[in-house]
């Protein structure tokens, strides 16, 4: 009886899935599963690999390459710490893998809809190294949908 409880309760659950990708579409994505800790990053490295002020992140459980491209070119901007993936065509980046966090980030830029009110960010990483102009993430606390 338990087996069949827990296949229904299976099949009811809807599997999230998100698509996405880099600029010229070489490197694609498909990210599974519910958004985890969507939040803005603002350190040193990166403002240097975005060319921006700050970056916007979130996890995914799972993420499968699916563009001809296949995976990012990563890069190790913490060796055997933390990689960053993008696309060695146009540049974009698209990914990060950090040692001790079981999902990978996105670069939310880099999904097709940025809409989810799960992505809206709910932390601001390295808030002493931003810069003086912009206001940062205002620290809130997660919602059922985050």
């Amino acid at each position: 009886m338990n087996a069949t409880l827990t296949a229904a309760a299976q099949r009811s659950e809807a599997v999230e899935e998100r698509t996405g990708g880099c600029l010229c579409g070489r490197v694609r994505f498909t990210a599974q599963g519910p958004a985890v800790f969507p939040h803005t990053c603002e350190c040193d490295h990166c403002q240097k690999l975005g060319g921006t002020p700050v970056m916007w992140w979130v996890g995914f459980k799972t993420i499968t390459w699916i563009g001809e491209g296949g995976e990012p070119t990563w890069y190790e901007t913490f060796p055997g710490e933390a990689k960053r993936g993008f696309c060695p065509t146009c540049g974009s980046r698209v990914a990060a893998i950090d040692s001790g966090i079981p999902e990978m980030g996105i670069n939310v830029m880099a999904l097709d809809d940025t809409s989810g009110e799960d992505l809206v960010p709910i932390h601001a990483s390295f808030r002493d190294n931003a810069v003086r102009w912009l206001p940062s993430v205002a620290k809130t606390a997660p919602t059922t949908a985050s």
